[in-house]
């Protein structure tokens, strides 16, 4: 299957954790190894033949609307259209629903931009995009070794099968995986949400109990920037 053109780029997040940098400025426009973590995720989704990405804003919104202006003044893309969250921060399933008449019809890529890696091995999206089936699936997630990533869940997310179907732990459970922050999926899944904020993972979820949640896990090296500590990491490592 063809890659997804378009991107949804959720970086409408506080980023409460991540203070004092975030301070005076978006997440998305904290360095980490001479880049903004949102220029960190453009670049890999351009990679991955993106063309638009749809960006979702709300704290310091006019600070991150002026960077990704000055970013596409300089040649660099993808197009950048803005999903304007101002008046309240929607979550990751609330803002893909708000976002739906921006999305067009088809699959779209989903990124969110606290996550950077190292690659060992051809790149990680071109793993998902290869894995994507629309007859088979609604969510393709990109996944991690919880033993072999940085800042995630020491406990994991999921299990995977032989035929690359999701399944979510239980609670008690300790599973291999993590969710890296990266998928592709059919945006309309949250078309039935509710109104206001919601996640995605009730969504999930549901899709999961009817094996419409499959995921794949490429080798490399995967970091959750998700405190200056964690950023500190981060930058120690792509050095």
């Amino acid at each position: 299957m063809s890659a997804p053109k378009i991107a949804m780029v959720l970086a409408a997040g506080l980023g409460t954790r991540m203070r004092p940098l975030t301070d005076d400025r978006p997440k998305a426009l904290v360095e980490v190894g001479g880049r903004v973590l949102i220029d960190h995720m453009l670049d890999r989704l351009v990679e991955a033949g993106v063309e638009t990405a749809v960006v979702n804003v709300h704290a310091f919104a006019d600070r991150l609307e002026a960077h990704l202006t000055a970013r596409q003044a300089r040649g660099l893309g993808p197009r950048i259209i803005i999903s304007d969250e101002r008046p309240q921060a929607l979550e990751t399933g609330g803002g893909i629903k708000h976002a739906l008449p921006l999305l067009g019809d088809g699959p779209v890529w989903v990124a969110n931009i606290d996550s950077v890696w190292i690659e060992s091995g051809a790149p990680a999206l071109d793993a998902v995009a290869a894995a994507w089936d629309p007859e088979a699936m609604d969510v393709c997630l990109l996944l991690a070794s919880t033993a072999g990533s940085l800042g995630f869940h020491d406990t994991g997310d999921v299990f995977l099968s032989g035929d690359s179907v999701v399944r979510f732990k239980n609670p008690g459970e300790t599973a291999p995986l993590v969710y890296v922050g990266v998928h592709i999926c059919k945006p309309d899944i949250t078309a039935n949400g509710p109104e206001g904020p919601f996640s995605l993972l009730p969504l999930w979820k549901g899709l999961a109990a009817d094996h419409r949640v499959h995921g794949v896990s490429p080798e490399g090296l995967w970091m959750h920037v998700g405190d200056p500590g964690a950023r500190d990491l981060a930058e120690a490592k792509l050095k």
